[in-house]
């Protein structure tokens, strides 16, 4: 188990992520990439907690992810299955689970006052905090054509993961608001997502 950690994790977090998985009897899986989710944490039928990560991710966003499911796990079990699952039990869980992880030799500096600032009051979703997505992107292998749509011109054509293209509309508070070219159905993107642009 330690060997593989080593492939997905930053070195020195492997041994603390190797103790949160032994003491938690997590069955860990690491499998091929979702586009809807990072991760994912399941009580199986047979009393076995096991907790999905994306091969894909980074280090960095692997680390999160690891974390964040534990921390549902955790919440669960010491507060009961009643709670919300991105609850305060669950917040204050993953707050606690994480405190070892948000230091210097773990996490580049860069990322360091964004991870305290993310951590004072955690989303269900890292990705939902624009600023520390696009700052763990930076640490992604680099694909071709891949762009953020906060980054295109007003009124650009784009395309995301599934194939349907937008237009890009004005920012509405944080998110923009971007057409189907195909429905002309209006559709909310968070500046982070990660699009193609398209080039006439």
């Amino acid at each position: 188990m330690q060997d593989t950690l080593h492939k997905y994790l930053p070195e020195r977090a492997v041994q603390l992520c190797f103790d949160l998985i032994k003491e938690n009897k997590v069955h860990l899986k690491i499998v091929n990439e979702r586009v809807t989710r990072h991760g994912d944490y399941r009580r199986l039928s047979n009393g076995q907690h096991q907790i999905t990560v994306n091969a894909t991710l980074n280090k960095y966003r692997f680390l999160i992810t690891l974390v964040h499911e534990i921390a549902h796990l955790v919440a669960f079990e010491k507060y009961g299955r009643r709670i919300k699952p991105h609850g305060l039990e669950w917040k204050r869980t993953f707050q606690y689970l994480m405190l070892p992880f948000i230091r210097p030799e773990i996490f580049p500096s860069k990322l360091l006052p964004l991870l305290a600032r993310h951590f004072r009051n955690p989303k269900a979703s890292s990705s939902t905090d624009a600023n520390l997505s696009i700052a763990l992107k930076r640490f992604d292998e680099q694909e071709l054509n891949k762009t953020y749509v906060f980054e295109l011109p007003y009124g650009s054509t784009f395309r995301i993961y599934n194939g349907k293209l937008f237009k890009k509309g004005n920012k509405k508070i944080k998110r923009y608001e971007c057409v189907e070219v195909h429905t002309g159905r209006t559709y909310l993107f968070q500046p982070n997502a990660e699009v193609e642009l398209i080039i006439d």
